[in-house]
């Protein structure tokens, strides 16, 4: 029962502090009132779940929506943040790394998944004769939704 009561605490307490951020109009916190800070509060209360609660299950998701309010944040309020689809598998990469912490799982997917973002990242910004990385990465984006429903597929039909 605990366990529960500290995910909707946490949850509780986070949706109080948005909605008086809202309400009242701090000027200096007037820029927490959108909807990224929405994913960060349903991120922390995984991680405060999977953390206190020793539930690592919550760690995952936790990391990935506090990672992804994070970086809405930061592209709505700095124009030097990298806005490329690198960001979004180096949040998945880090948030399998911090699963991993707790349960030694996932580490091998964690580390693939930082080293392709970073690739992907550098890759607009390396010489022109690595231009097979980023032809390599456009082929990918052009076609990983038919990946997608491959692997969706082999999962749902495989014995």
């Amino acid at each position: 029962m605990k366990q529960s009561k500290t995910f909707i605490g946490v949850l509780l307490i986070g949706f109080g502090l948005f909605f008086v951020l809202q309400q009242y109009s701090i000027p200096i916190l007037s820029r927490f009132d959108t909807w990224p800070t929405i994913l960060i509060i349903l991120g922390i209360a995984f991680l405060t779940q999977g953390y206190l609660n020793k539930q690592p299950e919550s760690i995952l998701p936790g990391g990935i929506l506090t990672g992804l309010g994070i970086h809405f944040h930061a592209l709505q309020h700095w124009s030097s943040w990298i806005d490329h689809w690198g960001m979004y598998t180096l949040i998945v990469g880090f948030s399998f790394l911090l699963r991993a912490h707790k349960t030694n799982q996932g580490v091998m997917a964690g580390l693939v998944l930082v080293i392709i973002s970073l690739i992907g990242i550098s890759s607009i910004t390396l010489p022109r004769w690595f231009g097979w990385i980023d032809y390599f990465f456009v082929q990918i984006e052009q076609f990983w939704p038919f990946l997608l429903i491959g692997l969706g597929a082999f999962f749902l039909f495989k014995k």
